[in-house]
């Protein structure tokens, strides 16, 4: 799909739909594990699944982040009609996805289990924790793979293929595990084997379709090398993503530090509530995609005008639909909590948390959106700066100083919009002068 002609809203909506039902996807087979595993296990195996969640984040997302690099760059050449440096991106792209994902499977393996112990996981849950871990660790490398060839078909239009492989993979992750968990009751082992199953599928297909002889972007296995010219310009943008989302994941591993104060209970309640806000997460994550590949290649294309209008579109209409499914969600809270579990301690902790988190997540669209646009104009380290300080920090900060004056877990959640809001402050006062200086300098 070529973003830098046409009707602009209409393209959003074309080009994020898929991207949101994948995320509706993804949200629904992670979805089916905690209700799997929480309702025929117990909510010890809940928690200790809940618990890893922050560190399996923490351990992929620095190299997972160089997929915004990819994405960036790819979009950039398609849109300048560049296919000599569009195959030499898609090649480097795909090998690096190999090297990381081999690189962080083995990091993985050996810091999970201090990791785990020093975010304070309770000792009764402390062993289920790491097993998941450790077989989760196995699926990285293809989960790599297709981070990085998803990114690679956004960048060029194409988002309704990983949204079919996902809808395969999906479907082999529920299917293991209902056999695993419920019928060999092999509880995290059983989860934490699907889900593993599901990333090799998932992979398997979209490298099969970038190796089609017709596909933009065509992957030849003799061609697989990392030019370091492109690599470079990779990393420009996309290690700062990368940084960005690690550090995120370290302050929500503190956050994770805090919940885990609570007991059993209090993760699994959170864990659940977490799940949900999932929901809520799904337009953010679509449309943050879709501004990066609007404004890339209309950046590359030289069109500033389609570059103000596409973030307009991908601000305002996730921000209805997050409104709207936070609406939903607080009518029905204590009963969709309970299809996770249903302990009446575990469902008031999660309740009590959706009440803070689904009204405000408004700003964290915001913040997306933003940040979105900026890593599209090839701007990532100023992003990764501002969320250092103004959400990664603060964050910590909040659990360390301020939490244990008010220990409740609404007060520890705050945290988030909180942070939330300030990045989108920083953030949007520099996009604005950015794009205002652009568009000075082509009148």
């Amino acid at each position: 799909m070529d973003l830098t002609a046409g009707p602009l809203f209409r393209q959003t909506v074309v080009y994020t739909l898929p991207l949101a039902l994948s995320g509706l996807l993804q949200l629904g087979f992670h979805t089916a594990d905690m209700i799997v595993i929480g309702r025929y296990a117990s909510a010890a195996s809940l928690a200790a699944v809940g618990s890893t969640g922050s560190l399996c984040i923490f351990l992929i997302m620095l190299f997972c982040g160089l997929a915004v690099g990819a994405n960036v760059i790819v979009a950039n050449f398609f849109g300048a009609r560049d296919h000599r440096n569009l195959s030499r991106a898609a090649h480097t792209s795909v090998m690096l996805a190999i090297v990381g994902g081999f690189s962080v499977m083995l990091l993985a393996l050996a810091v999970s289990r201090p990791l785990l112990r020093l975010m304070g996981v309770p000792a009764e849950i402390l062993g289920k924790s790491c097993l998941y871990m450790w077989i989760y660790c196995v699926g990285i490398p293809p989960l790599f793979l297709y981070n990085f060839g998803s990114a690679i078909l956004r960048a060029v239009g194409d988002t309704k293929s990983p949204l079919f492989y996902l809808t395969i993979a999906g479907v082999a992750n529920v299917l293991l595990n209902l056999l695993l968990v419920i019928v060999f009751q092999l509880d995290v082992i059983g989860v934490a084997v699907a889900t593993v199953a599901s990333h090799v599928v998932s992979s398997s297909l979209i490298l099969r379709n970038l190796s089609r002889p017709h596909s933009a972007c065509r992957i030849r296995r003799k061609l697989l090398r990392i030019d370091s010219r492109i690599l470079r310009n990779l990393v420009r943008i996309g290690l700062p993503a990368g940084i960005q989302s690690a550090l995120y994941a370290i302050a929500n591993m503190t956050i994770q530090s805090g919940v885990n104060t609570f007991g059993p209970a209090g993760m699994a309640g959170n864990a659940a509530s977490a799940s949900l806000e999932g929901i809520i997460h799904i337009y953010t994550s679509a449309y943050y995609q879709s501004v990066t590949t609007f404004v890339s290649q209309n950046y590359g294309a030289g069109k500033y005008d389609r570059i103000v209008a596409s973030f307009r579109y991908c601000l305002w209409t996730p921000v209805a639909m997050n409104f709207l499914f936070a609406g939903i969600i607080m009518l029905f809270a204590p009963s969709l909590v309970a299809f996770y579990n249903s302990d009446p301690e575990v469902i008031a902790f999660g309740v009590s948390r959706l009440k803070l988190i689904a009204f405000t997540y408004a700003l964290c669209t915001l913040m997306d959106s933003i940040t979105g646009a900026l890593r599209g104009l090839g701007h990532s380290v100023r992003p990764a700066i501002v969320t250092l300080v103004g959400a990664c920090l603060l964050r910590v900060l909040w659990v360390l100083f301020v939490f244990p004056h008010h220990k409740t877990l609404p007060f520890l959640i705050l945290c988030f919009p909180i942070s939330w809001l300030v990045v989108s402050i920083v953030n949007g006062e520099y996009l604005w002068r950015l794009l205002r200086a652009k568009r000075r300098a082509t009148d």
